[in-house]
C-alpha cells in the first residue's frame, strides 16, 4: 500500500496542471496526505485534518516529508508525533487549506474554484507550476531557470501575447493555448 500511495503522490506532484482537493469530511491519514499533495485545498467548515497513524504504531511517510516544510516543524510534530486532528479553520490558519466554505454551499464553491482555474490560460498555469517547483534550487540557478522559462517558453505562447494585449486594450483575454 505504501508504494501505491507513493506512486500517487509522485503522479500528483508531477501533474503539469493545478490540482484541487475538495475536503468535505474527515481527511485523516492517507486522505490528509492526498490533500497535502494538491495545489489547492477547499474544505467545508465541518472538515477535519490529521495524521493519526502514530496511534496505530505506524507513520505517514508523505506527510513526514511535506508537513514540516508546509507548516513548520513544531506544528508538524504535534500532528505527526501525537496524532492530533485539527479543524478546517486551524488547517487554514496553518496554510494547509486555501478556502473554507459552509457545508451547504460546498459543491458550488468547489465548482466555482475549478471554473476560475478553467478560465485562466492553461499555458500560464503549467509554466507557473514549473517555475514554483524551481524554488528549491539555489537563488542564482532558480532565477536563471525561471527567466529562461519566462522568456523562452511562456513568451512563445499565444496566451502570453494575448494576455498582455488584452490588458493594454482593457478587454478580457481570449485564451488559445488550451
Amino acid at each position: 500500500m505504501v508504494r501505491a500511495f507513493d506512486r500517487i503522490f509522485r503522479q500528483l506532484e508531477a501533474l503539469a496542471i493545478p490540482t484541487v482537493a475538495a475536503v468535505q469530511g474527515a481527511a485523516l491519514g492517507g486522505g490528509c496526505e492526498l490533500a497535502l499533495a494538491c495545489d489547492l485545498v477547499v474544505a467545508s467548515d465541518a472538515a477535519t485534518f490529521g495524521q493519526p497513524e502514530i496511534k496505530l504504531g505506524v507513520i505517514a511517510p508523505y506527510a513526514c516529508i511535506r508537513l514540516p516544510a508546509l507548516i513548520g516543524p513544531k506544528k508538524a510534530n504535534e500532528l505527526l508525533l501525537m496524532g492530533e486532528v485539527i479543524s478546517a479553520a486551524e488547517a487554514a490558519q496553518l496554510g494547509l487549506v486555501n478556502r473554507i466554505v459552509p457545508a451547504a454551499g460546498f459543491p458550488a464553491a468547489v465548482e466555482q474554484l475549478v471554473g476560475q482555474l478553467s478560465g485562466l490560460s492553461r499555458a500560464a498555469l503549467v509554466l507557473t507550476k514549473q517555475a514554483m517547483r524551481i524554488a528549491a534550487r539555489p537563488l542564482d540557478e532558480a532565477l536563471a531557470t525561471v527567466e529562461r522559462l519566462y522568456l523562452e517558453d511562456l513568451m512563445a505562447t499565444a496566451d502570453a501575447h494575448e494576455g498582455l494585449a488584452a490588458f493594454l486594450e482593457k478587454r478580457r483575454p481570449v485564451w488559445r493555448d488550451q
